[in-house]
């Protein structure tokens, strides 16, 4: 009888153990951040990075362009750049300007370097400032939570304030 008690609890252990082995480790999530920076949406000249690869069937609504945008310190393109913004951005209304955005905000210096945030949300152009919904993140924002500020400088500049909740 103790054999086989002894024998049951090594056995527990054992399948513990190797249920452990195979899980892997979170990293450890930012705390909440405050990130700021500009968006470059060039649209064209010999080097765009916001392509229009759909055109609409009826003026512009459903103008669907792909973006490839660099992410700057400054609203100098000549600024350090902290990251990318890929994604794309479609005109969602029939009557204005509004655009669907769907975009993944990839960090590629600063502390917050390989991580990245996704951002969904309308932009209705005609407001000054805009607010879109973070709603993911990988790295430090893994699963975040928050809202970016969006603000057009110029037509191809956009300004933006990001709040994150991890």
């Amino acid at each position: 009888m103790a054999c086989w008690k002894l024998f049951s609890m090594l056995m527990a252990l054992l399948l513990t153990i190797a249920a452990g082995l195979g899980t892997t480790r979170p990293v450890a999530a930012a705390t909440s951040a405050h990130l700021h920076f500009y968006m470059h949406d060039v649209t064209g000249g010999p080097s765009p990075t916001a392509v229009r690869v759909v055109n609409g069937p009826r003026g512009s609504f459903g103008n669907t362009v792909v973006i490839d945008d660099e992410l700057t310190e400054g609203t100098s393109q000549s600024s350090a750049t902290v990251g990318r913004a890929q994604g794309y951005y479609m005109v969602a209304s029939m009557a204005n300007l509004e655009l669907m955005v769907n975009m993944n905000v990839v960090l590629t210096s600063g502390p917050y370097a390989g991580s990245s945030l996704t951002v969904v949300g309308r932009d209705d152009v005609s407001t000054p400032v805009r607010e879109l919904s973070v709603v993911g993140g990988t790295g430090q924002f893994r699963m975040a939570r928050g809202y970016v500020l969006w603000k057009t400088v110029t037509p191809e500049i956009l300004d933006l304030e990001i709040f994150v909740n991890p």
